[in-house]
């Protein structure tokens, strides 16, 4: 039976309550589905309200807009799938090896706080499965609570985008927190490359983790090669 990978998105269009645009990092979603569709494994889209996915104007511009992104884009069949993303309620947690949150500054805003996907993310996690993320993504893992009480993140080792690479996207001023402050918060082992937006993966277990867009097709790798062993 194949493999089958919940992908994360976020329905959030701007920062807050400000009328600068964001949305999905389209290159983070679409490098990782490539990845997954060559292992055969077959893929559904889920965001905290279902619908459709905003997508963050700075991912289809050069050089975001790489071959894979770009593709997707002119593929009106692709696009489609942005449009009708389940919600995590008409999601069965147990149909699923593994979990992937993608990113772009928007999930900030409507990942952490979701109940839906935490649940989604703990039950992966608990019968077995991959909790992967990359970029932003790792907002989505912040406060996912296992049966026994503890934190997802407590004591394990991840990474996420760094607040360097928050300046240097110069949004310091716009994100709702610092991601890589609030994973320490949490009790996280939080790891990052010596040199900002390069490609970084974290694998603790089960526990798979980027730190930015370039990490995508890293990331996604390695959840073949996990499930690939289960």
């Amino acid at each position: 039976m194949a493999k089958r990978v919940l992908h994360v998105v976020t329905n959030v269009d701007r920062y807050g309550d400000s009328d600068e645009p964001t949305g999905l990092w389209l290159s983070e979603l679409t490098h990782a589905w490539d990845i997954f569709e060559a292992a055969g494994f077959e893929q559904v889209l889920v965001s905290p309200t279902g619908g459709a996915v905003p997508l963050e104007p700075r991912s289809l511009s050069f050089p975001n807009l790489d071959a894979t992104a770009k593709a997707w884009h002119a593929d009106p069949a692709r696009m489609a799938l942005l449009q009708r993303t389940a919600m995590p309620s008409q999601i069965d947690a147990g149909d699923f090896d593994a979990i992937f949150y993608t990113g772009g500054h928007a999930v900030m805003f409507d990942f952490p706080e979701d109940a839906g996907l935490q649940r989604l993310a703990a039950s992966i996690w608990e019968h077995g499965g991959v909790v992967a993320s990359v970029c932003h993504g790792c907002s989505g893992l912040l406060d996912v609570t296992l049966p026994d009480g503890s934190l997802l993140v407590e004591g394990r080792r991840l990474t996420g985008f760094s607040w360097t690479e928050e300046r240097l996207a110069k949004v310091t001023e716009l994100v709702p927190f610092d991601v890589e402050a609030a994973l320490k918060a949490r009790g996280a082992r939080y790891a990052k490359a010596v040199l900002p937006l390069v490609p970084y993966v974290v694998t603790d277990g089960r526990l798979v983790t980027g730190q930015n867009p370039a990490s995508a097709k890293a990331t996604a790798r390695r959840v073949v090669e996990l499930l690939a062993q289960a």
